[in-house]
């Protein structure tokens, strides 16, 4: 059926960027914005308490819940691949960590022909965006709808993981998001009062007031609409029903890393070969289409406590409940912190410009992406399950894989192929990383706490036997970027004002335009995207 009402802009994904692309153009009142959202709402209250998030991240909740295929680096293993699929999307979702990369990955993707996305380029759209409550100055804004604070937790083992760091010969380092990214010292989230801030609660709840923005959940789009090469609309999904509707000036997909290029495929829009395969009619040949999919891959090193100090005291079932309640009632305990809360980004090797590795630190130990949370019914010793967990892995990883189209049916999910450390580059990087970090567990401030390595363990300690501990254990940190890339080389699917190539009046505007992954958590880069496409839109660019 068709959709009585035409719009200006269709936006396809209400995530991290698609919130806020929504709020910025429909802050135009003469500026008619459509809204899908494959997922539902975000009314789950349990979602927004931050230590909550390992727990919920792992259901099927709010979530499309992908698998890669056997990954041939990785024992042929399957990765979980949790995805968003709500208002808000992975932000709904994720470890809501803000760390925006480091400058020389903007000046490096405007090096590469992208003029507009150099870091002083790219910094006044992550500050239109921040709101943060204890930081401001050249770096930072107060008034942005995305609460962004410091670090909340108490734990002392926090304190001890800086130390170790600066007295393994690195720099303490109070913002990620300032002059530089080296050294040691506590992430800022987007957290608001104890609660998530994710960019449906920034942006779209407050933009829903407006009577020129619609939002339609449970919108699951079949594909992009061309007409003599230009994108006129969608066709989607609900509740059965088909639906078509248009668009005056241009079709905008914020899917995501897997659904923008899987979307692009289905409407006739990439590599030649693979749409032949699925007897899709090719409107534009794209071979980049699915392709330069990059990840952050890490590893979960973890060591024993010797004192009962970690936060797995405070995780037993029955201190988890008061401390739930506290947290939904008045925003405070335990349950309004996110666990991994210290971080660091270090140089395995001092000819370095840049960082290589980031850290992240858990006062607790991990188990499947998770923490453990003790039973006081059973009689084992709570402070046996006490100690720390730190992931590790490279930031700047080589290894590239691929999004393809698993059948020309929107209802299959893609194959994810990551082809996680697939060079030597990112081979090396991480063995030297596992040893790096053992020098900052080996420092003095932990003397009184560290108990025995438990992964990946004192006998492995050849290149060998920690590349078969990797291969076994390896995963990701769950931030794929590059699908749809940005730049003007054969390769690209979209230019540097995120207009696909051959295809006028659409626009990709997530985290797949990058041409290489940021330094770091990936959340906050989104969103600048979603700010620089608004921007682009609203100049008329």
């Amino acid at each position: 059926m068709n959709d009585a009402n035409d719009y200006d802009y269709i936006i396809v994904g209400a995530g991290s960027a698609g919130c806020a692309l929504a709020a910025r153009l429909s802050a135009r009142p003469a500026t008619r914005v459509l809204l899908l959202e494959a997922g539902g709402k975000d009314s789950n209250p349990l979602f927004r308490l931050p230590m909550l998030m390992g727990k919920l991240f792992q259901s099927g909740i709010y979530n499309w819940h992908f698998h890669t295929e056997p990954e041939p680096n990785l024992n042929g293993r399957k990765l979980y691949w949790p995805r968003g699929k709500v208002l808000g999307g992975t932000s709904t979702i994720n470890g809501m960590i803000y760390v925006r990369g480091g400058k020389q990955d903007y000046d490096g993707w405007a090096a590469m022909g992208n003029p507009g996305w150099s870091y002083k380029d790219v910094l006044p759209a992550f500050k239109r965006s921040e709101g943060h409550i204890q930081r401001e100055g050249v770096f930072h804004n107060t008034q942005g709808e995305l609460t962004v604070c410091r670090a909340r937790g108490w734990n002392a083992l926090l304190d001890v993981f800086c130390e170790a760091g600066r007295q393994a010969g690195y720099p303490l380092n109070d913002d990620f998001n300032g002059p530089t990214q080296l050294g040691f010292g506590r992430y800022d989230f987007t957290i608001k009062k104890g609660k998530r801030w994710s960019t449906s609660f920034a942006f779209l709840r407050p933009a829903l007031k407006r009577s020129n923005l619609k939002v339609v959940t449970r919108a699951l789009t079949h594909k992009v609409i061309v007409e003599k090469s230009k994108a006129v609309g969608v066709a989607y999904e609900t509740n059965g029903l088909m639906h078509t509707v248009r668009a005056r000036k241009e079709v905008i997909l914020c899917a995501g890393v897997v659904g923008s290029p899987h979307l692009l495929m289905l409407s006739g829009i990439g590599p030649e070969a693979e749409l032949a395969q699925h007897d899709i009619p090719v409107l534009k040949a794209l071979p980049g289409v699915g392709g330069n999919l990059q990840d952050h891959v890490d590893c979960v090193m973890a060591y024993e406590c010797k004192q009962p100090v970690t936060l797995y005291k405070d995780l037993r079932f029955d201190k988890i409940a008061f401390s739930v309640v506290q947290g939904m009632l008045f925003g405070e305990g335990i349950t309004t912190t996110f666990p991994y809360e210290a971080g660091a980004f270090i140089k395995t090797s001092p000819e370095l410009a840049d960082p290589d590795v980031q850290l992240h630190f858990m006062p607790a130990l991990e188990k499947t992406a998770n923490l453990y949370f003790p039973n006081p019914f059973k009689k084992t010793s709570i402070e046996a399950k006490h100690g720390f967990t730190l992931r590790v892995g490279p930031v700047n990883p080589n290894s590239k894989g691929r999004i393809r189209l698993r059948s020309g049916r929107p209802t299959d999910a893609p194959l994810i192929q990551p082809n996680y450390l697939d060079t030597d580059f990112d081979r090396k990087t991480m063995v030297n990383a596992i040893r790096a970090t053992r020098q900052v567990i080996e420092q003095p401030a932990f003397d009184a706490y560290r108990g025995k390595e438990i992964a990946p363990g004192p006998d492995k300690q050849s290149d060998e036997d920690l590349m078969a501990w990797l291969r076994a254990t390896a995963m990701t940190t769950f931030h794929p970027v590059g699908t749809c890339k940005m730049g003007h080389d054969d390769m690209a699917v979209v230019d540097h004002r995120l207009k696909v190539h051959g295809i006028a009046n659409l626009r990709v505007a997530d985290a797949s335009i990058m041409p290489v992954i940021s330094s770091g958590n990936t959340n906050a880069p989104a969103i600048m995207i979603g700010e620089k496409c608004a921007e682009f839109i609203l100049a008329g660019q």
